[in-house]
C-alpha cells in the first residue's frame, strides 16, 4: 500500500466515510490537532520518567486514537466505527492518577510559569495543544454532535498533563515558578 494516494491534492480529504471535506475543515482541524498531541504524548513518554507515567501515556495515545477516529466519522455513520468508545471508565483513570500524584505534590498558591525542565516544558506543550484540541473539538460540537465522552476525556486530559508536569518537576527537581504579578503603583 503506498502511502501517498494523490486524493488530497486538490484540498481536500476524506472522513472514514468517504465523504470529502476541505481539509480545513473544524473536524480535521479537531483530529489533527490530537494527531499533534498524541505525537507530544509521544515525545514526552521518550523522556527519562517513571515507569507508571510512562505507562498511562501509552494508554492514552491509545485512547488518543480512538478519538481520532470518532471525530474522523460523521456523527450520524458512527456505527460503521468497530472500535470502543471512549468510556466513563477512561476519564476515571485519569482521575484517579490525579488525585494520586496530587497527594505527593505541594498544595498549589499560585499560577505556575512552564518550564524548569526540558521535559516539564514538554509536558507543558502537550497540555496546550490538548486545551486547543478541546477548543476545537467544542467548536465543532456547536454544529455537529460529538459524543460527551470524547468531550469529557479531552478536557479531563488537560487537566491530567498539568498535575503530571508539577510531579515531573518534584521527581526531576526542578523548580516551580510562581507566578507573581507585579504591584501596580
Amino acid at each position: 500500500m503506498k502511502i501517498y494516494t494523490k486524493t488530497g491534492d486538490k484540498a481536500t480529504t476524506a472522513l472514514f466515510t468517504g465523504k470529502r471535506v476541505p481539509k480545513h475543515h473544524i473536524r480535521i482541524e479537531s483530529y489533527g490537532t490530537i494527531d499533534e498531541l498524541n505525537s507530544y504524548l509521544g515525545l514526552l513518554r521518550d523522556q527519562k520518567i517513571d515507569l507508571k507515567s510512562k505507562e498511562i501515556l501509552a494508554l492514552t495515545q491509545n485512547k488518543l486514537f480512538t478519538v481520532g477516529a470518532i471525530l474522523a466519522t460523521e456523527p450520524n455513520k458512527d456505527n460503521r466505527l468497530k472500535i470502543p468508545r471512549i468510556k466513563a471508565a477512561d476519564v476515571e483513570l485519569l482521575e484517579q492518577e490525579m488525585d494520586r500524584m496530587n497527594e505527593e505534590l505541594p498544595e498549589m498558591t499560585h499560577f505556575i510559569l512552564p518550564g524548569g525542565h526540558t521535559t516539564v516544558s514538554y509536558c507543558h506543550i502537550a497540555r496546550t495543544v490538548c486545551r486547543r484540541a478541546e477548543r476545537m473539538i467544542s467548536y465543532l460540537h456547536e454544529h455537529e454532535p460529538v459524543p460527551e465522552g470524547v468531550l469529557m476525556y479531552v478536557n479531563r486530559l488537560s487537566d491530567y498533563l498539568f498535575v503530571l508536569a508539577r510531579k515531573l518537576s518534584k521527581d526531576l527537581q526542578a523548580d516551580e515558578i510562581k507566578w507573581i504579578p507585579e504591584k501596580l503603583d
